[in-house]
């Protein structure tokens, strides 16, 4: 019986090791078929044969630039980070799971077309050739990527639809007694607006008669890499691919440009629904009836403290509206969203190859793309604005911002809407089109989607800063250039505080000569009254108005705000002048303890520090840094910084806001400008570490090298994977 088993184990390793030879020749020949080139800011222009080949060379230098964001990214997707980080990830885990299911996908990657699979092959081939050719990488969980894997994160967003749900109301729903996971309560201040800019300009308005377009996301930074693919079945495309997806996401071919930012339309909607127990059976009203409540048991694999693997095992519930994930007032509430992985990647992929409107919209039918409005601009003069494609239709006269009632047949989602019955615009009179995470009904200033012809559900948020600056910014603008558009881009007006800060002057100059405060704040005042709301690296007001708006913003985001008035509101109208002033006396307070004045230059306080390639960046003030002028984007500046004090520090050092930032000009030949935070590589011993760090933080943007004259005198080296 041994000899015997010892000879299948021993046919089962030579089968194994057959099968990994004759895998590394398919990668070795495919690799053939790949040339990669990194230009002197090591970016990698990868061309293939054909588009397979193309995204298998993508992956591979992805992987050589940043393999643990690769990974990293796909843990997360598939759920499967506890195994790396340990019980603290359960519930993300958990969360993820209840929506993505490995068999499920599996299904999926079968029954996807022809094309689509052989992308995924080339993905997974990628990967794991980088791995073969690369035993010092070891990878933390993923040692080997499947193809089907690539349908876990079909949508380049930074925090997708699934990211909504609360894992702490997730933890204490499927929670047990004597779970410790906890989750600590951020600073509001502290938490930087998700999101991103983008613009984009008629040839009306250009100086060239070309159209422009800016795409400026907003995520965390290092979140993104930055490359161009291309192949010779007709794939050319630029710009910035989220970390392990096989896409460009926001970027530009050599006809048209298209740039994401996170909508505000309401697309995921939570649904009370009316439980009923008989015995052991579950069961939810809907209508006249009762319909059983599906469980399913899903199992968490995670990391024990001394290295051993554990698991936890949940029975999860769900009704025909989505899973459930948290309880209120004593309903169970089941979450709805878009969840369609195939036509998602089919979408991310094939709005790359679009050469017009008419074929980028052919491709937006899909009605996979939730999270983002989109705005476009073409060689033929184009330009656009997109609300997500997948818009649920719903009736108008339920409030779909706060749970409605699940047992009524009435609320429930009533298919799609057809692309033209959202907010769009095309070639609008004015020559401008903008969001900023704002609602769209200002998307061309008079010429916007008007709010009335909409339901309500189009729009969850409303008008912000950013919108209001960007407004001011382009408003009736001529002779728009590349550098002119960067200009704008990082215009200094802060919009917030032109609201706020003459109200604190006026509730100042209406103290009595005896308040203590009125001598107490003399200079603080004095140095905001005649500030013009700038933000500048020299800027004492800046450093004043962010700590006195910080310190306010904690105090009342914990307010009432049970009338829909947001943030701003409250600061201005409701938070009251003893509250105001308060703020104001903590903030100098603050300022002269940590920097000895509460007169200091901003680029003295803020900062940008990239010391290591860690997931999680630390901070150090005595460690070499970088002065950033421009804020966080609450305060409605357009560059956005999002920066705090961390353990341990004065200073405060960004991690989000401007990652990468691009301007793209669609003449005779595309031409564009650049910059993505830090730098391409995320090994500390790389010169692309860090070599656009200073350019990032002063908006100088470098040149593209789209076409092969434009890499000429730039080219650092060419290879083929594995070489």
């Amino acid at each position: 019986m041994l000899a015997g088993a010892v000879c299948v184990a021993l046919g089962l390793v030579a089968a194994g090791a057959h099968a990994a030879s004759a895998d590394l020749a398919r990668w070795q020949h495919q690799a053939q078929a790949v040339t990669i080139t990194r230009d002197d800011w090591g970016i990698a222009h990868v061309h293939g044969k054909t588009d397979a080949d193309a995204v298998f060379g993508m992956a591979y230098t992805q992987a050589e630039d940043d393999f643990p964001r690769v990974e990293t990214n796909y843990l997360n997707a598939l759920g499967w980070l506890a195994q790396a980080e340990g019980e603290q990830a359960i519930w993300s885990d958990l969360r993820q799971q209840l929506w993505i299911d490995p068999l499920q996908l599996q299904r999926l990657y079968a029954q996807s077309p022809a094309w689509l699979r052989e992308l995924m092959n080339a993905w997974a081939d990628g990967l794991n050739y980088y791995l073969a050719t690369h035993p010092d990488v070891h990878p933390r969980v993923i040692t080997h990527f499947e193809p089907w894997m690539a349908l876990s994160f079909s949508e380049g967003s930074i925090g997708g639809d699934i990211e909504r749900v609360s894992l702490k109301d997730l933890q204490a729903f499927y929670g047990k007694a004597g779970d410790t996971v906890a989750f600590a309560d951020t600073p509001s201040s502290w938490v930087e607006p998700t999101g991103s800019n983008g613009i984009a300009i008629a040839p009306k308005l250009s100086a060239d008669g070309h159209a422009l377009l800016l795409i400026n996301p907003h995520t965390s930074f290092f979140f993104r890499s930055e490359l161009q693919m291309s192949s010779d079945a007709g794939l050319d495309a630029y710009g910035a691919v989220t970390w392990g997806q096989f896409f460009i996401y926001q970027g530009f071919n050599p006809h048209i440009g298209w740039m994401h930012t996170s909508t505000t339309a309401d697309v995921v909607d939570e649904f009370a629904e009316t439980i009923v127990r008989d015995g052991s059976t579950l069961s939810y009203r809907y209508g006249g009836a009762l319909r059983p409540v599906h469980a399913r048991d899903i199992r968490v694999a995670y990391r024990k403290s001394d290295g051993s693997m554990g698991t936890r095992t949940f029975t999860t519930y769900a009704t025909h509206h989505g899973p459930v994930v948290r309880e209120a007032d004593g309903k169970w509430i089941a979450t709805a969203l878009m969840n369609k992985p195939m036509e998602a990647l089919e979408q991310s992929w094939l709005r790359t190859k679009a050469n017009d409107f008419a074929s980028f919209m052919k491709i937006a039918e899909l009605k996979a793309n939730s999270s983002n409005n989109t705005i476009y601009a073409d060689d033929q003069g184009h330009i656009a604005y997109l609300h997500p494609q997948f818009i649920p239709k719903r009736d108008n006269r339920f409030d779909y911002t706060k749970p409605v009632d699940g047992s009524d047949p009435a609320t429930d989602w009533q298919g799609l809407l057809p692309l033209d019955q959202g907010p769009h615009l095309l070639d609008p009179p004015n020559g401008w089109i903008m969001n900023t995470n704002n609602w769209p009904y200002s998307a061309a200033g008079a010429y916007s989607p008007k709010r009335a012809d909409y339901p309500r559900y189009m729009d969850s948020v409303g008008e912000n800063p950013r919108g209001l600056h960007a407004l001011r910014v382009l408003g009736d603008r001529r002779e728009f250039t590349l550098a002119s558009l960067i200009d704008a881009a990082f215009d200094s007006y802060l919009p917030a505080f032109a609201r706020q800060i003459p109200i604190l002057v006026a509730d100042y100059d209406a103290l009595s000569a005896t308040d203590p405060l009125k001598s107490k704040l003399a200079g603080p005042i004095g140095l905001l009254r005649h500030w013009d709301f700038r933000w500048g690296i020299a800027s004492m007001p800046t450093s004043l108005a962010v700590f006195w708006g910080d310190t306010l913003w904690d105090k009342v985001d914990k307010s009432d705000v049970s009338e829909s008035l947001s943030v701003y509101d409250i600061m201005a109208e409701r938070a009251g002048a003893k509250a105001r002033l308060g703020a104001l006396a903590e903030a100098a307070d603050r300022l002269e303890r940590d920097f000895g004045s509460w007169g200091v230059p901003w680029g003295e306080v803020n900062r940008y520090q990239r010391l290591n390639g860690d997931l999680v960046q630390p901070f150090d003030d005595s460690k070499p840094s970088i002065p950033v002028p421009f804020t966080s984007s609450r305060w409605g500046s357009l560059a956005s910084f999002g920066a705090h004090r961390w353990p341990g520090t004065r200073r405060y050092y960004g991690t989000s806001g401007n990652s990468f930032v691009a301007v793209v000009e669609f003449g005779d030949k595309v031409q564009a400008r650049a910059i993505t935070a830090g730098g391409e590589s995320g090994h500390p011993a790389s010169p692309h570490f860090n070599d656009e760090a200073e350019r990032y933080t002063t908006g100088h943007l470098r040149k593209v090298y789209f076409w092969p004259d434009d890499l000429q005198g730039h080219i650092e080296r060419v290879y083929q994977p594995g070489g």
